[in-house]
């Protein structure tokens, strides 16, 4: 049985009119967090923000609920679902009841990967993609995650790996300054557990001192590695991502109706265990921004939109950035919070441009026209940028 307590509505609660076309385009990302209760306790974790960890243990919408929300609102699209959380897979059952229900969804799986080996066969077979959260070597992830952690979730990944329908994508929070570039290497070896690493600089105020520059001489042979060859893709999706927004610039446009590359303006919808539907992931503690929900059956446009505040378009880097984290840019602009702009925002967006030079350094135009054509392809076309941020 699905782990669903069901609540009533408040009888004098009114239920908003539903736009007519709320989803930008014909792809619509369904993330679906089957819970917020979590077996770690992840010292950045952004739920954290607002009590939302931990606050709803339990799926209170059913499948069929949700089923009636798909065909009100999402008929005609192409629809792929992550499951998130928490940890999503306290919530198994919810997950397989999602997977058999829609059998024409493409699924993606975002977990701590410390239940990995707990999942059937058949619904490992099911998945296009799982981002495993590891924060690169063992200290690093045991220092974040709580000791034997590391070890613990590659030897679950080896269990399953040859069962996995899709790719494996290591997601790195990019917290400790201290990050070595043979700790992320690794992570993509040649006998590695990972087919793409993807990375996101913390969003938290981990930037002081010289840390920015300590990334940034680790982001050097990064970018270095990556354009060494050109008969294998060093799989890195943020280098991956750039490169494609600078050989092909109107990808952005196409994609996300030149709006932003997080996606939340346009076709990302998180579902939480209560029903209520936001924009971001990390947003969900701001009752604004709340665009939909499941149970009562309506759904608006994204509220998260470009401002005229944020300083995006007179950018150097915008043109293949896309405006990057919009929560990021919302709370230092629109909000106006002096401090977490100053702390967090600005560092992160110094680190794109600097990636964004150094990756010019190599001339990613000529690199890509000397590629054999399905190296082209991986990187005009990986299936993973549709699960992430492709920015960092």
């Amino acid at each position: 049985m699905t782990d669903i307590v069901l609540q009533p509505h408040p009888v004098s609660r009114r239920i908003p009119e539903s736009d007519p076309d709320p989803i930008v385009g014909n792809r619509v990302e369904l993330q679906l967090l089957t819970t917020l209760k979590c077996n770690l306790k992840c010292t950045y974790c952004s739920l954290g923000v607002g009590d939302v960890l931990g606050s709803q243990n339990h799926v209170e919408y059913t499948v069929d609920e949700l089923a009636a929300f798909v065909d009100k609102h999402l008929t005609g699209k192409e629809v792929y679902v992550t499951f998130y959380g928490g940890e999503p897979t306290l919530n198994l059952d919810m997950m397989l009841e999602v997977m058999q229900r829609f059998p024409l969804f493409r699924f993606q799986l975002q977990t701590n990967g410390t239940l990995l080996d707990g999942l059937p066969d058949w619904a490992l077979g099911r998945l296009s993609n799982i981002l495993v959260s590891i924060d690169g070597g063992e200290a690093t992830t045991d220092g974040y995650r709580g000791r034997g952690i590391y070890r613990q979730v590659l030897k679950n990944l080896a269990a399953v790996r040859d069962k996995i329908g899709g790719t494996v994508t290591a997601r790195v929070t990019w917290g400790n300054p201290a990050t070595t570039f043979e700790e992320l290497d690794e992570l993509v070896s040649a006998d590695g557990h990972f087919d793409y690493l993807y990375w996101q600089f913390v969003a938290d105020e981990m930037y002081a001192g010289d840390s920015v520059e300590q990334r940034q001489a680790v982001l050097v042979p990064l970018i270095e590695k990556f354009f060494s060859r050109t008969d294998v893709l060093y799989p890195l999706i943020p280098l991956m991502g750039i490169v494609r927004n600078k050989v092909l610039p109107t990808r952005g446009q196409e994609l996300y109706a030149g709006l932003t590359q997080c996606r939340v303006s346009t076709h990302l919808i998180n579902v939480m265990p209560n029903g209520q539907i936001y924009p971001c992931p990390d947003m969900m503690y701001a009752h604004d921004m709340q665009m939909g929900d499941v149970r009562s059956n309506w759904l608006k446009k994204s509220p998260l939109q470009p401002a005229a505040s944020m300083p995006c378009e007179g950018c150097e880097a915008f043109s293949w950035c896309r405006r990057n984290c919009m929560k990021n840019l919302w709370l230092g602009y629109v909000k106006n919070d002096l401090r977490y702009r100053a702390n967090v925002v600005e560092p992160i967006c110094d680190l794109l441009r600097f990636m964004g030079r150094e990756i010019d350094k190599h001339d990613p135009q000529a690199w890509f026209a000397r590629l054999p054509v399905p190296l082209r392809r991986q990187i005009t076309d990986c299936e993973v940028y549709e699960y992430v941020e492709i920015m960092p």
